[in-house]
């Protein structure tokens, strides 16, 4: 099989601001999600949103990223991966920074598209930019932007109300995430404007959506990425909840909510040294399976008894989302190929992963239990295994496409 050629690699003296930049962008990525959800009371008294608006509002990051994600390859053969990069921070910026200055639900909702539009982009592009500025150290800086997205969602959930609090006002706690875009902006600049082929960085052209769509590997992503988002998606909307119902209170659940997460940092750092022990073999994947699983097993049959130990095994198979990224590089030969099938397989994917917190509470309200979403929940966790022995395979895209 042919391997990729070692591309366009960042110079040893930036290789540190290029990473932390990396690192940085995807630290924003999550926060306009994490951070509506703790101020949603307040801010739906003071922008009259009725509850069928706010049931909008908590369903457009899963849109906004199946829709947007899908024009990230047009955006970067257009300005490339630096100058993307660079727009996409200051798109999210703005729409953090002007949504909490209006006074209804319709311009609110309008501006939280425009930043989560940014924060689609960024999602499909950090595959790509990691390709491109890293290639040889995949796992690595997978590992750090990976652990940076659930930092990300973790802050903006924990210190949103506090902020709000400490000014007196929920709009300044949402405001001030905009601060966090112009901070991470920084380092694009010069990235996006340096000379020479690493800075101007080349516009890759990647395949077509629709010669994607003609690939098994492709959807083998799309399909894996859908399920684990599905699994994600769950656990933030239901999780809470099924615990509550279990006789927890919300204290203890809001707790074992958090440890999803936090378990998931620590072992996305230590990816990379998993993959290199693992090669090509499907054991990460298969252990996504089974960790993930068992946490549901534990949830349905004794969801009070540990939720803690069912919080963790739930974050543990977490890690699937970053090692489903890592793979996006590792299975392709350019930067282009990278961020066509980011784009593909995540456009796709999150659609699939709405299916995750509308059927969970679908299925609740169909049987008035937790017990019948609890084990859809655990045989589709069952699902990443064999989805994932395909995308472990040791193949290139490229080559599946020239081939077919």
């Amino acid at each position: 099989m042919t391997r990729p050629p070692l591309i366009a690699t960042a110079r040893p003296r930036s290789a540190w601001l290029v990473g932390a930049a990396i690192v940085m962008l995807a630290l924003n990525l999550r926060v306009a999600v994490g951070s509506v959800g703790v101020v949603l009371d307040p801010l739906r008294a003071d922008l009259g949103m009725s509850a069928t608006v706010a049931g909008v509002l908590t369903t457009l990051p899963v849109l906004c990223f199946a829709v947007f994600g899908a024009t990230t390859a047009r955006v970067v053969r257009a300005l490339g991966l630096d100058r993307t990069a660079a727009a996409l921070l200051l798109v999210s910026g703005a729409g953090l920074a002007l949504r909490p200055l209006v006074d209804a639900p319709i311009p609110f909702l309008a501006l939280t598209v425009v930043s989560l539009a940014g924060c689609a982009i960024g999602n499909v592009a950090l595959p790509a930019l990691a390709k491109e500025h890293f290639p040889d150290r995949l796992p690595l800086i997978s590992s750090l932007y990976g652990a940076a997205l659930m930092g990300g969602a973790t802050l903006g959930s924990v210190l949103t109300v506090p902020i709000a609090d400490t000014f007196g006002d929920w709009r300044i706690g949402l405001g001030a995430w905009a601060v966090l875009a112009l901070a991470a902006l920084l380092p694009w600049v010069p990235l996006a404007l340096r000379d020479g082929r690493a800075g101007r960085l080349d516009r890759p052209r990647g395949p077509t959506l629709a010669r994607l769509a003609r690939s098994p590997l492709a959807w083998a992503c799309a399909v894996f990425f859908g399920l684990q988002s599905a699994q994600a998606y769950a656990q933030f909307g239901w999780f809470p909840a099924i615990l509550i119902d279990a006789g927890l209170d919300s204290g203890q659940a809001g707790l074992a909510q958090g440890l999803v997460p936090a378990v998931g940092i620590p072992v996305t750092l230590l990816l990379p040294t998993l993959i290199r022990r693992t090669a090509d073999r499907p054991v990460l994947p298969w252990f996504f399976a089974i960790v993930t699983a068992s946490g549901w097993l534990g949830v349905l049959l004794a969801p009070a008894s540990a939720p803690f130990l069912w919080a963790a095994l739930l974050g543990l198979g977490g890690t699937a989302f970053t090692w489903v990224l890592t793979m996006f590089g590792r299975r392709t030969a350019s930067a282009g190929g990278t961020a066509g099938l980011s784009a593909f397989a995540q456009s796709v994917g999150y659609l699939v992963a709405g299916l995750g917190p509308f059927g969970t509470g679908l299925l609740h309200d169909l049987t008035g239990a937790w017990d019948v979403p609890v084990i859809v929940l655990m045989v589709a966790a069952l699902l990443l295994g064999p989805v994932g022995m395909l995308v472990a395979r040791d193949r290139l895209l490229e080559d599946e496409l020239d081939g077919s």
